[in-house]
This record gives C-alpha cells, structure tokens and sequence, in this order.
C-alpha cells in the first residue's frame, strides 16, 4: 500500500502563494494521484489530480487558473501551487493515491493545513 506525506502547508495572506507537495513510498500503480480539500464543517472536496504517465492534470472550477498541479515520477512526488489565495482556499489539504475523476479511492495522506488570512 502507497502511504503519502504531505508538507507545505502554512499561514498567507490573502493574495499570497503556497506549494504544496506530497511524497509517495511505494509503487504507484493507478492512473492518477491528486489532492482534496476539506474546510471546517464541509465535506473533503476535490482540488486537482495529474496523470501518473502522461503529466495530465484537471481541477476544480474553484481553483483553476489558480493552482498547478505538477510531479516528478523520479521523486515519487506530486505538488501543488497554489497562487492568488483567498480566504475560502483554507483548509486541510489532502494527498491521495488513486484518484479517478474527482473522486478518491486511495490511501490518504495525514494533511497539510493552508490558512489564508484576509
């Protein structure tokens, strides 16, 4: 079983910029990886996921244009940088290890916490 780790996390401003990045140990076998969100009182929601092989990445209406999601498949690590932060961007940020459309089915990350500050 993948275990993830994540790190990055932090207080920013508003307008400010974070990134975000989660190791993997252990052989990444599914398409893709990606991360979740969840704020105080909300359901986990959807952010970003990537493509293992091919690099391809999609987002949340909420975030994109905002946020890149990237990875380096020699490091076992994806990441996100998030620019432009808003107050609504704060949350726990979560890894996962197999992530199909928006929806999580892998193993998760214990989080990262991103406050944005108005």
């Amino acid at each position: 079983q993948v275990q993830l780790v994540e790190s990055g996390g932090g207080l920013v401003q508003a307008g400010g910029s974070l990134r975000l990045s989660c190791v993997a140990s252990g052989r990444i076998t599914s398409n893709a990886l990606g991360w979740l969100r969840q704020a105080p009182g909300k359901e986990r929601e959807f952010v970003a996921a990537i493509t293992w092989g091919g690099g391809s990445g999609y987002y949340a209406n909420s975030v994109k244009g905002r946020f890149t999601i990237s990875k380096d498949n020699t490091k076992n690590t994806i990441y996100l940088q998030m620019n432009s932060l808003q107050p609504e961007d704060t949350a726990v940020y979560y890894c996962n290890a197999r992530v199909i459309a928006t929806k999580a089915f892998g193993s998760w990350g214990p989080g990262t916490q991103v406050t944005v500050s108005s």
